[in-house]
């Protein structure tokens, strides 16, 4: 049989424990709750949980192919900044929506493909593929002549935003990825808005790829 004292000093022993697991809970959250509050460390980028996707052949050939494709595009937006002659406030408007969306672009189908665990690279670098800005093309715009430079640029973005929409049917008809499918989609939606902002433009869509 337990004694008096005994029994009181088992009662105290499981006070100081409760106590000890009370105390250790409540600094745990509050140290969860004082980096929630903190301020991301300057240049820094929050990482977003991506679910791993599964890529088929297709997925992954739309994906290698349109990354160096916006970032060609992108490259050709940056060039018409420093020329006078693509002053235009309309056409200048078309360009900043065309880079926004790329931009965004580019994010979502790197993200797809660390998701899918695949590593990006440009398997077409170097060849002149349809629709593409190579580093060949965005020399000759250089090249060109301020007066020249409007209508030639409309003709390389006609060419590359057309065959994004090739490519993104290709994509919804034989893509295993939900996900990329869904990207495919969206982009051939939004390659058609901005098909249709460049229209009436002068621009040499047939030479575009010599």
């Amino acid at each position: 049989m337990v004694g008096p004292a005994r029994r009181a000093s088992a009662w105290r022993i499981t006070g100081v424990v409760v106590t000890l697991a009370a105390t250790t809970l409540a600094v745990a959250l509050t140290r969860q709750t004082d980096r929630a509050d903190q301020p991301a460390a300057p240049g820094s980028v929050a990482a977003a949980p991506t679910a791993p996707v599964v890529l088929n052949g297709t997925d992954d050939a739309f994906i290698q192919l349109l990354l160096p494709m916006d970032d060609g595009a992108l490259a050709l937006i940056d060039h018409l900044d420093t020329r006078p002659s693509t002053t235009d406030p309309a056409l200048r408007a078309v360009l900043g929506e065309i880079r926004t969306t790329h931009r965004a672009e580019v994010v979502e189908l790197r993200g797809l493909l660390a998701a899918g665990n695949v590593p990006e690279h440009n398997i077409h670098e170097g060849h002149q593929m349809p629709g593409m800005v190579t580093d060949e093309r965005l020399a000759d715009l250089r090249a060109t002549p301020d007066a020249e430079v409007p209508s030639r640029a409309v003709g390389l973005l006609r060419a590359h935003l057309e065959q994004s929409v090739v490519l993104s049917r290709g994509e919804q008809t034989a893509g295993g990825s939900p996900e990329v499918r869904a990207l495919a989609g969206r982009i051939e939606a939004t390659r058609a808005a901005e098909l249709s902002a460049l229209a009436g433009r002068p621009g040499a869509t047939g030479d575009a790829d010599n």
